[in-house]
């Protein structure tokens, strides 16, 4: 979690977004605990309810989850979860539009899966 923070978004969704790509590329493993609200803001020099407002996203999720006294761990099964999500939400915000405006281009399906096939080649 060494992404710097931006102004497109919220802090907290930032954090919990930083969080799930840690999970995605094996950088935070399931059972394993996850920085601290305090942590943290130190580290992105941010007020602890915004971190703790983040992480409270993914808890909601069943992303993560709370050992009394010794912090929050990513939960079983959270990779696929957070997969699972994203793919659907890629698919609304990319593949939806891209079909909508490939059809208002008279762009073929054949097409579409020609270009993608050459942007995946790379």
């Amino acid at each position: 979690m060494n992404e710097l923070l931006n102004q497109e978004k919220s802090i907290y969704l930032q954090i919990c977004e930083m969080i799930e790509t840690d999970i995605l590329r094996g950088i935070l493993l399931e059972e394993e605990r996850v920085p601290s609200t305090n942590e943290l803001a130190k580290q992105y020099t941010i007020n602890p309810a915004t971190a703790a407002k983040g992480i409270n996203i993914l808890v909601d999720m069943g992303i993560l989850y709370k050992k009394r006294g010794i912090g929050m761990f990513v939960a079983s099964g959270a990779k696929d979860a957070i997969k699972t999500a994203r793919k659907k939400t890629f698919k609304e915000k990319y593949a939806v539009p891209l079909v909508r405006e490939a059809r208002g281009l008279g762009i073929s399906r054949q097409e579409i899966v020609s270009m993608i096939e050459s942007i995946m080649e790379v």
